[in-house]
């Protein structure tokens, strides 16, 4: 059970939390709205295993926190917001029509909101996952199409700029990208028809190497992605995945890529900029996503979705050189800009 105790300071700094319980599917989810300042909170659903639902409001909570960055930041009507839903330990024998009433549930769950929270696909969870959540009252993002592509393309942007910030074109270049999902192979695909020389990690070896042979590139394995010499370095699995420990492992120029939250503590965007390494802050770089989902909501035309896609590597550019020029990392530029949108300080959480 949750400690009210516990959660004190995560609700000092989330504007909204709802803890949600279904006893007749099982159902055990977090959704928190970090902000509602610019609009309805919008942010994925994900469906992972946690080993206490403290855990699960902490990921809930630090994720929202990310969305709010984010839209923020790409300029959209939305606040932040992010849901987890706590898998279960066993798949039981009908695991298929228990997912899809946890997936019901939680849409009455959403819906019950009124509105004031968007969910979308996020690990764990799918378009289809999302249709279903849209059955009943809720409002739904990512029911019809999968923005990953779409992410890819705008970390894609991204990164040919950071590259030109340290004098590095981007034919040739040698990327790792860690994590072959979705975002991961669609963005190690478009590197290479870029021209750059893409190696691939990824926990499942099976999946590595099908995304490796698949670009021409090479297999890294997981527990050296890290450590691998590279020009970029290109999370897209896993949050957290650069802490105190492993940044004076690294041997990237560039730590830019699609995961959310890479990493571990707000300090680590000093200590990346002590050792020379370009941080480019994952809520701008991997806005893609939400930026597509807009451009539906809104019925924008290709041609204005790809434009505000490539707009990305604009804002990383003048990013990097207000860093440059101020000697603050990217990451206080990132968030003093999103600061002046909302017309408050903003951070990540420590």
């Amino acid at each position: 059970m949750l400690d009210v105790d516990e959660i004190d300071k995560e609700l000092e700094e989330t504007e909204q939390l709802m803890i949600c319980s279904d006893r007749r599917s099982g159902l055990r989810a977090v959704i928190a709205i970090d902000d509602s300042t610019l609009g309805p909170g919008l942010g994925g659903v994900r469906w992972q295993a946690y080993p206490n639902e403290l855990a699960a409001v902490d990921e809930a909570r630090r994720l929202a926190r990310v969305m709010t960055l984010k839209n923020a930041c790409a300029d959209l009507p939305y606040g932040g917001a992010k849901s987890v839903i706590l898998k279960d330990d066993i798949i039981p024998a009908d695991g298929p029509r228990r997912r899809q009433a946890q997936l019901e549930a939680f849409g009455r769950f959403v819906g019950r909101l009124g509105g004031a929270y968007i969910p979308g696909v996020d690990m764990g969870t799918s378009v289809e996952d999302l249709a279903v959540i849209g059955l009943g009252p809720a409002d739904v993002a990512c029911d019809h199409e999968d923005p990953s592509p779409w992410t890819a393309l705008g970390v894609l942007a991204g990164i040919r700029a950071a590259l030109s910030s340290v004098g590095i074109a981007l034919p040739g270049a040698h990327v790792v990208v860690q994590g072959a999902g979705h975002v991961g192979a669609d963005l190690a695909r478009r590197l290479a028809e870029a021209g750059c020389r893409v190696s691939v990690a990824d926990v499942d070896p099976v999946r590595a190497h099908a995304v490796a042979r698949d670009v021409g590139g090479r297999v890294v394995a997981p527990v050296a992605a890290l450590t691998t010499r590279c020009d970029v370095l290109a999370p897209c699995a896993t949050a957290k995945v650069i802490d105190r420990s492993t940044v004076d492992a690294l041997e990237c120029r560039i730590v830019a890529g699609g995961a959310n939250d890479v990493l571990a503590t707000p300090d680590v965007a000093a200590m990346l900029a002590d050792r020379g390494i370009v941080y480019v802050p994952d809520f701008v770089i991997n806005a893609g996503g939400v930026i597509h989902i807009h451009a539906l909501r809104a019925t924008w035309g290709p041609d204005k979705l790809e434009g505000s896609l490539l707009a990305i590597g604009d804002r990383v550019a003048a990013m990097l050189a207000q860093s440059e020029r101020t000697g603050l990392t990217p990451m206080a530029v990132a968030e003093d800009v999103v600061s002046h949108r909302l017309g408050r300080p903003i951070a990540l959480p420590t």
